[in-house]
């Protein structure tokens, strides 16, 4: 089968591989030079720690498959290198305890680890906590450099093409197959197209499928110096809990009522991620911001607020911070959808809003796909 594939970000090249995988002939259309959108924006990981029950058996389905494209691709810089909530009240203690007495626990990979443990698994957090939430199943990619690392591999083929600073001017559907014709003046025959438009829901996925149930989010991070040490799992705080679906339950309802986020924290919607990158640096993060239209500028509040965290944590000062930015998302607002999909046709399939679980759930989502089109 021939499938043309729109957008360049972790929907689209996941939809690639798995297209190639199973065979088929694949090419891949990007409307920038190379992808800037929410994929090289976010942290890399690989999170099943926090996912709903709806999510947990596709989320470890996806831990495999990563696990699998970083063996066949090194240059996506797969590590599985697990993740430690750390734990700074005994609310926070009881959130823990009481997602570790859940049958699905050891499925997830949790174990509650005392702060002595923590130093023990993790030598630089050498802060201030009473425990950690280790996750085992959670893991780290390269998100700035795992597109092309991925797509390099797919051209060795020779049934993938990738076409960059390419607009899609129309996908129009033909008697045998589908027709997408570019800003450039080509055209492209395929048996079907997957239009993966990340949080861009106007132009092209709007005139397929006019108004979809997703809303777009907006985040702040950063990337400090190298560290000058291992940091040898993600880390986060106990805010984490309140973004987690996996996590809910009557002991986060009462850390809720008993322990309110700073102002900054709350005013903001934060909580605390940090990977390690493979150059020695901290991807640290997050805000989350619902209301459009967005702000052009980023807030120097929530960085204050997570230098403060993070230096707790470790016990020392950060190393400079040498970036910030911001970036946005796609989310469906279908509380028992992971992802929307949707079909003006049925020789095109449109795949949006993930949430913050694209990089998590990319691969899993596409071999999905992939078994809808019975392909």
């Amino acid at each position: 089968m021939d499938v043309t594939v729109i957008g360049g970000g972790i929907l689209g090249t996941t939809h690639a591989w798995t297209a190639i995988a199973r065979g088929h002939r694949v090419t891949q259309l990007e409307r920038e030079i190379e992808a800037r959108g929410a994929t090289v924006r976010n942290f890399g990981l690989v999170w099943v720690s926090g996912r709903s029950s709806l999510e947990l058996d596709l989320s470890l389905r996806s831990r495999e498959l990563w696990q699998q494209i970083g063996a066949a691709v090194p240059g996506v810089g797969f590590r599985a290198a697990g993740s430690i909530t750390l734990l700074r009240t005994p609310d926070e203690v009881a959130v823990a305890e009481a997602v570790l007495a859940r049958p699905d626990a050891a499925l997830r990979g949790f174990r509650l680890l005392d702060a002595e443990q923590v130093r023990l698994h993790n030598p630089a957090l050498r802060g201030t906590y009473l425990g950690g939430l280790h996750c085992d199943r959670d893991a780290v990619v390269e998100s700035r450099v795992a597109l092309p690392a991925i797509r390099d591999h797919l051209e060795r083929s020779g049934r993938y093409a990738f076409h960059n600073d390419t607009d899609v001017r129309a996908v129009t559907p033909t008697a045998t197959g589908v027709r997408v014709t570019d800003t450039r003046g080509g055209h492209h025959d395929a048996d079907h197209v997957i239009v993966c438009p990340g949080a861009t829901h106007s132009g092209l996925a709007r005139e397929l499928l006019g108004h979809m149930p997703v809303r777009r989010v907006r985040l702040q991070m950063m990337q400090t110096a190298p560290l000058g040490e291992p940091l040898t799992t993600a880390i986060a705080d106990g805010d984490s809990f309140r973004y987690y679906p996996g996590f809910a339950g009557a002991a986060l309802e009462q850390l809720r009522n008993r322990q309110p986020q700073t102002e900054t924290a709350e005013l903001h919607r934060m909580q605390l991620l940090c990977v390690q990158r493979l150059h020695g640096g901290l991807t640290i993060g997050d805000t989350h911001e619902y209301d459009e239209p967005f702000t052009f500028d980023v807030d120097e509040a929530p960085y204050d607020h997570l230098r403060e965290v993070v230096s707790t944590l470790l016990g020392r000062d950060l190393p400079p911070i040498v970036r910030r930015w911001a970036g946005v998302y796609s989310q469906c607002l279908d509380p028992d959808a992971i992802v929307y999909r949707g079909s003006p046709d049925p020789t095109v399939t449109v795949v949006t809003g993930p949430g913050g679980r694209g990089m998590t759930l990319g691969p899993a989502i596409a071999e999905q796909t992939l078994a809808l089109l019975d392909a």
